[in-house]
């Protein structure tokens, strides 16, 4: 009796999803851009991240478009800024022991960052972090869209202690025509902008729901995508997921 409780208690453990610490899963990579329709630089980072979007197969591989409003004072509005976006864009920074912020700017799993029109890096970061595995794999189930709201079942493997998860609601593609400042009487092709995002803590539950909302100011029916992330408090991102609606 005493050795089938022990076998029960090891065999427990081997099947409990909430004990994966030393699991590890599929490769994947987020690559965050920050940019701006105002900034002059950003427009070789904004195709640079459209050609990977396009020419990767591997769903696993994330491109998300942050448009920061530090550039607006300069002479247009991005539509797409955000000064939640600025902020993160300094959590970034801080990580990254730096006293300020720069456009283009790309953070890649939030472990490194580099000019983000450096095709060479870009490619070096692909390879990098897609020949790995991950710490973290989620599912995302039932994603229901009424209207404005769009609702999200989530299941997430691996260790879960200290770490958030992320959704964020992009929209798939949007060109604009710049009337002023920087890149004044240009057209700016943007790919999959960050529009809305919520961060939830985990608290060891492997399964929970999501709602983001579709602002007001863009279409119901455009094309948008779901990206889920799961981030460490040091801003480590250990394991993404998309799914377009």
């Amino acid at each position: 009796m005493k050795y089938a409780f022990i076998f029960f208690l090891i065999t427990l453990f081997y099947i409990n999803p909430e004990n994966t610490k030393d699991e590890t899963y599929p490769p994947f990579v987020v690559f965050q851009l920050f940019t701006s329709q105002g900034c002059s630089s950003c427009p070789p980072a904004d195709y640079l991240l459209e050609q990977v979007k396009k020419n990767t197969s591997n769903s696993n591989v994330i491109v998300m478009s942050y448009h920061v409003d530090y550039w607006n004072r300069l002479g247009w509005e991005d539509p797409f800024s955000k000064k939640i976006y600025t902020e993160l864009q300094y959590e970034y920074a801080r990580k990254f022991n730096s006293s300020s912020v720069y456009t283009p700017q790309l953070v890649v799993n939030g472990n490194e960052h580099f000019t983000g029109s450096n095709k060479s890096k870009l490619k070096r970061s692909l390879r990098k972090y897609t020949s790995g595995n991950a710490s973290n794999a989620i599912a995302l189930s039932n994603i229901h869209k009424k209207d404005r709201l769009i609702n999200i079942d989530y299941k997430i493997k691996g260790d879960l202690s200290n770490k958030a998860i992320s959704f964020a609601l992009v929209l798939e593609e949007k060109t604009t025509f710049v009337k002023r400042g920087e890149n004044s009487n240009r057209e700016i092709k943007n790919s999959n902008i960050v529009i809305n995002q919520v961060s939830l803590p985990i608290q060891g539950k492997a399964n929970g729901s999501a709602s983001l909302n579709i602002p007001e100011t863009f279409e119901v029916n455009d094309n948008y995508r779901i990206i889920a992330f799961v981030q460490k408090s040091n801003l480590q991102i250990t394991g993404g997921i998309q799914k377009s609606l």
